[in-house]
């Protein structure tokens, strides 16, 4: 490590032992001083780290808490062209700063995948692929990709930069949407979809925390880290059996880990996701995420204008079709489920989804034809009796009819042969 590049980490540091109340400014400046003094005299003393514990101002313990950040802090600096702002937000496949290009003079996002990943190939892959899966994409209502590289140790995805917020972060801080904006919201994210699943891809993790609204009002869909293309049998057979999404969101297919799943899952999990902007709550709740799981596989979904009674039965109709529990059961294409959309935002119906209803309710009323129906007894008797095909009115009726239709015939043969 340089010179430079150690005096850098010792800022980093000391500013994160002060923040932290571990130590004062003072004794990190005094500490400082200290070390500079010993590397003038050739001694490694370890850095700043190793002389605050020397000078029992801090303990090993406490600075080895503070590794994963200082891991953090350390990837943001090594990232040649870029310099970093701020920390947006982490998770656990990646951490996320806001950026300036120095070469184009813009902010950008960086994801930039943890330390403790970076020895791991299927999460380094997973990485590359979420973008070359976001390259082939190319929309106002997706986030758009600009590089994906590594630098050292570290691998990062350059992205552009959405100043804005989260659907998530809406719905935590004002509760449910009302009608109309949410409606705006799904629509969009219906078209991000649309051109992804044109362009052969699912997304598999539609989400409220990856849907971002922009401050002039611009919807965009977010983290394409789950993406697969639905041609990569060889990637959806390595994952058969696995659950791949967020439990409050994912399809029963995700759950069950089929190999089969297509564009059908994005549009459950959009509809999920309305019903939680509509209702303020998710779909099902339980005490753990399997809990969850086994809820979306086999409970009935409560209708979102049961809980939002100001919401239109259209909107309700179409969420309720989007979350149907058999992908044959939701719309057929993602560009359906747009004419829908767009119809209600209109104060339309929603045409498709009634039709779907209408032939759902069909097929639900069509009678078994191995089942033997029991014929019931009109007029006085016992409820539910059985009667012989003769001793029921409606018979005697028919026959009267026919006898009717013999007599008119014979009636005409007489008079044309006369």
């Amino acid at each position: 490590m340089s010179d430079t590049t150690s005096t850098s980490m010792d800022t980093v540091i000391g500013r994160m032992v002060v923040e932290k109340g571990l130590a004062t400014q003072g004794e990190v400046d005094q500490c400082m001083m200290l070390t500079e003094s010993a590397a003038n005299d050739g001694k490694d003393v370890g850095g700043l780290s190793g002389m605050l514990i020397s000078q029992g101002i801090v303990t090993q313990a406490q600075l080895q808490r503070l590794k994963p950040e200082l891991d953090e802090q350390k990837s943001s600096r090594q990232i040649p062209g870029y310099q970093m702002l701020s920390k947006l937000g982490a998770g656990a496949m990646a951490t996320v700063y806001k950026a300036k290009q120095l070469s184009l003079d813009r902010t950008v996002a960086i994801k930039v995948l943890p330390q403790k990943h970076s020895n791991d190939p299927n999460f380094i892959q997973r990485f590359y692929d979420e973008g070359k899966a976001a390259a082939k994409l190319n929309h106002a209502n997706v986030v758009g990709p600009y590089d994906v590289g590594q630098a050292g140790e570290y691998h990062y995805f350059v992205m552009e930069y959405v100043d804005g917020r989260t659907v998530y972060d809406d719905i935590s801080s004002k509760g449910a949407y009302r009608e109309k904006e949410a409606l705006n919201i799904t629509t969009k994210v219906a078209e991000a979809l649309s051109h992804a699943h044109e362009a052969g891809f699912i997304h598999r993790d539609v989400k409220p925390k990856n849907i971002m609204i922009a401050n002039d009002g611009t919807v965009k869909l977010a983290d394409m880290g789950l993406a697969r293309a639905v041609s990569d049998r060889e990637a959806a057979e390595a994952e058969a059996g696995k659950a791949y999404g967020t439990p409050y969101y994912i399809s029963p297919e995700q759950i069950r880990g089929e190999i089969e799943i297509d564009f059908r899952a994005d549009i459950y999990a959009l509809g999920a996701t309305a019903y939680h902007m509509v209702t303020g709550r998710v779909p099902f709740e339980g005490a753990n995420p399997s809990a969850v799981m086994r809820k979306h596989l086999s409970e009935e979904l409560e209708p979102p204008d049961h809980i939002n009674e100001d919401l239109s039965s259209g909107f309700s109709e179409i969420i309720e079709i989007c979350m149907a529990k058999s992908p044959k059961k939701r719309y057929g294409t993602t560009e359906d489920l747009l004419h829908d959309l767009q119809a209600v935002n209109r104060g339309e119906p929603p045409i498709i989804a009634r039709k779907m209803v209408d032939l759902s309710s069909l097929a639900a009323l069509e009678p078994d034809d191995t089942q033997v129906l029991p014929v019931q007894r009109v007029g006085s008797g016992s409820a539910g009796s059985s009667q012989s095909l003769t001793e029921q009115p409606l018979f005697w009726v028919a026959m009267g009819e026919a006898a009717a239709i013999i007599v008119l015939i014979a009636v005409l043969v007489i008079s044309l042969s006369g």
